[in-house]
């Protein structure tokens, strides 16, 4: 699928949208997409059951990264602006923000001890800062232009992409120490825990994915997928993988690792996140303005929502809940 957005886009996205006796089995009621548009300054809210956007937020300075929590709120952070924002998804009013010093990039989230990560893309560091006020805590040191960040299911690791570095520094959540750091393929940049506790590490410059067992510290497969890979989910027993430069989802298959599909989307894909009850995969398509609906086990786009200009969702931007 190679297109850019305008009338046929939209031809699309009220055909495959166009009967609401059957959204309701396309997507899990009430899941939302907060996707960050870095070209247009702001959130496009998409509502994943109906397949619409209800509206988008002014968020100046570029915004890219994204991550949200079960408890109604998003963060963003504005690269440009050096911005770290946090929402209430009600109200989509800002409830704290700050300006860092650095290159801010990635965001990741650990709820449960209050903390949200921030990988600083020109000081070598992950910044932690409070998670509702935002004020820095502390300071973990990286290798060169960290990127991606993870928190494990477990809650015990935080995982970072150190592009520069060929590198992943994987960190105790509990004490905030370091624990290993491991080489990858060429400039890792996205990169997400998989729901058995292993890493999946996107790695743009070898197109090929790094999966990494993070209590032993060892990596345990290179896996080879389309080109420029960006960002790892997971659904259905599988790992979709977002290729930039190839307009596709690589589909893996957990226990084995083979690849099982190739997935055509919109223009270079980018990040990319699944459902709360993991049926399906939402993928932001940058060129296309848009993001591509998966369902996980027919692995077929059954969806197309048009976006803000230049969609990045650098992180986790699905969220469930009620209608907001």
């Amino acid at each position: 699928m190679h297109w850019r957005p305008g009338l046929a886009a939209a031809t699309r996205r009220l055909t495959l949208w166009v009967l609401p006796s059957l959204v309701a089995t396309v997507v899990a009621a009430g899941d939302f997409a907060y996707v960050t548009n870095q070209n247009s300054d702001d959130v496009s809210v998409l509502d994943l059951e109906t397949g619409t956007e209800l509206r988008r937020v002014p968020v100046a300075g570029k915004p890219a990264g994204i991550v949200v929590d079960e408890r109604g709120r998003y963060y963003t952070v504005s690269p440009d602006s050096k911005t770290v924002r946090r929402f209430d998804a009600a109200t989509d009013g800002v409830l704290a923000e700050i300006t860092l010093d650095g290159g801010p990039m990635g965001i990741a989230l650990d709820r449960s001890r209050g903390h949200v990560f921030v990988s600083d893309w020109y000081e070598a560091r992950v910044r932690v800062l409070h998670a509702d006020t935002l004020a820095p805590i502390a300071a973990l040191q990286t290798g060169s232009a960290p990127a991606g960040l993870a928190v494990s299911p477990d809650g015990r690791w935080l995982a970072c992409a150190e592009r520069d570095a060929d590198a992943v520094s994987i960190f105790d959540l509990g004490t905030l120490s370091s624990v290993h750091r491991l080489p990858v393929g060429s400039r890792p940049f996205g990169l997400a825990f998989a729901p058995d506790g292993r890493l999946f590490v996107g790695n743009v410059g070898s197109d090929d994915v790094s999966v990494i067992d993070p209590v032993a510290g060892e990596v345990l497969a290179t896996v080879p997928v389309g080109a420029r890979p960006y960002g790892v989910a997971f659904a259905a027993g599988r790992a979709f993988v977002s290729n930039q430069y190839a307009d596709t989802v690589s589909v893996l298959d957990l226990a084995t690792l083979a690849a099982v599909a190739t997935i055509d989307v919109g223009e270079y894909p980018e990040g990319i996140d699944s459902t709360v009850d993991d049926t399906r995969i939402v993928v932001a398509n940058w060129f296309s303005n848009s993001v591509s609906v998966i369902d996980a086990t027919l692995l077929e786009v059954i969806g197309e929502i048009g976006t803000g200009d230049g969609p990045r969702a650098f992180g986790r931007f699905v969220m469930g809940g009620e209608e907001r």
